[in-house]
């Protein structure tokens, strides 16, 4: 598609590919804004529902208007019929990419705890317009470049692409074809999926995000995930029935009050984490 022109964006660069569509790098015709534009893959697009989940990603989205979530500039169908969103463009890396490149990332505790206070404000709104993620995870928290910021990178949380409207059906706005996105009837990623989560896609509200920080933060100070199998079946299972190890067992020095807040956050009742982000 290099060299198309989707709406007022010119296609520029690919910028990578997923199980649903690809993403490329674009260029406002007029004005030069750089855009991200994700268009969905062309079998995908002859598909009313998909398309319908597709587009419905973009509405929630755009509804929430925070600074801490991707910003969505447009949406629309080209005339070959793949349907497509227009994305601020993002300059940096994810979470996954940076802890995977950088052991020693959750060694500084006010890093860690500034990556998950900013993805909690940024989710908080989500749920304060009724709209559950469902599929947090490092990959979806994105570290963009801003020298201003007293990180040194401001936090963006991508892909509401499962996200579930609280009090509606299932609601869904995408699903992938693999097992990173859905599996039989479950949604989400199950390295961070919630137990509710685990049991089905219909039982879960705003706490099933919570537990998926809990997830990350785990992870962040420990170097690993709080369950590492390499067998679906057996990941679900250790979050509906095994309790994480703790940090500290793990050789990692942590804070007592820092473990606790852990601990709450992957509890295994949804009444026994934090009520809100």
């Amino acid at each position: 598609m290099i060299g198309e022109t989707l709406g007022s964006y010119a296609i520029v660069d690919r910028l990578g590919a997923g199980g649903m569509g690809e993403v490329y790098l674009a260029q406002h015709t007029r004005i030069e804004r750089r855009a991200a534009i994700k268009v969905l893959l062309p079998e995908l697009s002859g598909n009313k529902e998909v398309v319908e989940r597709f587009f419905a990603e973009a509405r929630a989205t755009s509804s929430i208007r925070h600074r801490g979530i991707v910003e969505v500039l447009d949406c629309d169908v080209h005339p070959s019929g793949r349907a497509y969103i227009v994305m601020e463009l993002l300059e940096g890396e994810s979470l996954a990419a940076r802890l995977a490149r950088d052991p020693a990332f959750g060694r500084d505790l006010d890093r860690v705890l500034g990556v998950a206070t900013a993805v909690a404000d940024a989710v908080a709104a989500a749920h304060a317009k009724g709209i559950v993620h469902r599929d947090l995870k490092p990959d979806n928290v994105f570290l963009a470049n801003d020298d201003g910021a007293p990180l040194g990178f401001a936090v963006k949380i991508l892909d509401f692409g499962i996200a579930k409207l609280m009090g509606g059906g299932d609601g869904d706005a995408g699903r992938g074809a693999s097992m990173r996105t859905r599996t039989g009837s479950l949604l989400g990623t199950p390295a961070y999926m919630s137990p509710e989560q685990c049991r089905g896609a219909s039982l879960v509200d705003h706490r099933t995000d919570i537990y998926s920080l809990g997830c990350i933060a785990f992870e962040m100070l420990a170097g690993r995930r709080p369950f590492v199998y390499e067998g679906f079946g057996e990941l679900i299972s250790a979050h509906l029935t095994e309790a994480p190890p703790a940090i500290a067992s793990l050789g990692v020095e942590v804070r007592p009050d820092v473990e606790q807040w852990v601990r709450r956050l992957l509890a295994k009742s949804p009444a026994d984490r934090f009520a809100s982000m």
